[in-house]
């Protein structure tokens, strides 16, 4: 009974401060949330992401100093890690003192937000969660080198309402060397970003990692088609999205067309192939006349030459095609406070900065060609499909990890191991 009563008391005190803290404007609320005493910064946190981008801004206001000085310094003191925990716990991404962007998990609120501020929702599918260190690879990366990017992070305020998504867990290694030296990694995975208008209708996809200046561009780009089709009716808006994406395409390919003429790179015709959505439509308009509609439909089959083309070709098409991916000053700093404890030399900076900026263009330039033009062709091909549908079709399709996979392909039963229970723990 005794129990019983104390935790009565305990949800009416909970109760009681998530009550006070609601009536407190978000200046002091912003002083709560970083208090030592967890029954004060709990409830004001709470509050804090309830007003949203508000309540996210009233930390950046009240500890702009504190953030200035971590950025300068990399001091991690115990005032800093309470700052740090209350600026991701609302913002709902993690090192979110880097990028000042606030996350809805909920796309339905999401949606509301993007319709009341007349914005379109970038919304990310990943591994993992943002707000945690080990999400996949390409979400940490996102984080570093696009939501730290200053032009980036500034025109994601001003213009987009963000949310994301787990798909899954992201899988994690150790490898524990023995003398007590441990190296954790995330393995596999990979994540994409939509545009969506307030309806939920995806305008552009972008799979996987883009250098910050075409990653701008694309969200520019779709930024103004959807307030340029915010007043059109349905089968006008269609149309135009239609269009939209073929003129993405056409510009795709001929720029592709171009790299591959400057690199000097050859490809050979694969063998027993055939390019089977090209010659259906071409078998289709013999038979019907062809409508608006399938003459601003895309195809593109680049894909078919990817078993042949090596990193070495690839690195020279990435050279031309996407010469200036663009690591700005912030995210350097960032990337810099990462690594402050590895003890790097200024020459070791220098060669992992150089082979990120080699593996942000080399991923932009394998994205566009390869990733980018298939999820045109499926967005033309078309006419309605719910965000979770399409996004299932691109990680069962595209990713190869579809979600009857529960391995994530890390798995296979013609693979032997030499170990018991061919190493699954459970």
């Amino acid at each position: 009974m005794k129990n019983k009563y104390s935790i009565l008391l305990l949800i009416t005190l909970l109760f009681s401060a998530t009550a006070f803290a609601a009536g407190k404007p978000a200046e002091m609320l912003a002083i709560d949330a970083v208090s030592n005493d967890t029954a004060t910064s709990i409830p004001a946190i709470r509050e804090l992401r309830a007003m949203g981008s508000v309540g996210l801004d009233a930390l950046f206001t009240r500890y702009a100093a504190n953030i200035d000085r971590f950025v300068k310094t990399g001091d991690a003191t115990d005032e800093w890690k309470r700052i740090a925990a209350a600026l991701d716990t609302v913002a709902m991404q993690k090192d979110a003192y880097t990028a000042h962007l606030y996350w809805y998990t909920d796309l339905g609120a999401a949606q509301q937000a993007a319709k009341a501020k007349n914005k379109p929702i970038l919304t990310l599918r990943l591994l993992g969660n943002l707000n945690e260190e080990f999400s996949c690879a390409n979400s940490r990366l996102f984080r570093a080198v696009l939501y730290s990017n200053t032009s980036v992070s500034k025109y994601l305020r001003d213009n987009y309402i963000l949310h994301w998504k787990s798909v899954r867990p992201a899988p994690r290694i150790t490898i524990d060397f023995g003398d007590g030296r441990k190296i954790e990694r995330t393995v596999t995975g990979n994540s994409i970003h939509y545009i969506i208008d307030g309806d939920g209708q995806i305008i552009d996809a972008l799979a996987g990692l883009y250098g910050p200046s075409a990653f701008l561009n694309y969200l520019k780009q779709s930024h103004d088609v959807v307030n340029a089709t915010a007043k059109m009716t349905p089968a006008e808006k269609r149309n135009s999205l239609l269009a939209f994406r073929r003129a993405n395409i056409d510009t795709i390919k001929k720029n592709r067309e171009a790299a591959v003429s400057s690199a000097k790179v050859t490809f050979t015709e694969p063998k027993n192939t055939t390019a089977a959505l090209p010659v259906m439509e071409r078998a289709m308009s013999k038979a019907i006349v062809v409508d608006e509609v399938s003459l601003l439909r895309v195809y593109d089959d680049f894909s078919r030459f990817e078993p042949q083309i090596d990193l070495d070709a690839w690195n020279k098409l990435a050279k031309i095609y996407s010469p200036a991916a663009g690591i700005d000053a912030a995210s350097n700093a960032f990337i810099r406070r990462q690594n402050r404890s590895t003890g790097l030399s200024e020459k070791e900076f220098g060669g992992m900065f150089a082979k990120l900026d080699n593996f942000l263009a080399l991923d932009t330039t394998r994205n566009d060609f390869l990733f980018h033009t298939t999820l045109y062709e499926w967005l033309n091909a078309r006419r309605s499909m719910s965000l979770e549908r399409f996004n299932s079709q691109v990680y069962d399709l595209l990713f190869k990890t579809p979600e009857n996979d529960k391995w994530l392909g890390l798995y296979s039963t013609d693979v032997y191991t030499a170990l018991d229970g061919n190493g699954m723990i459970k």
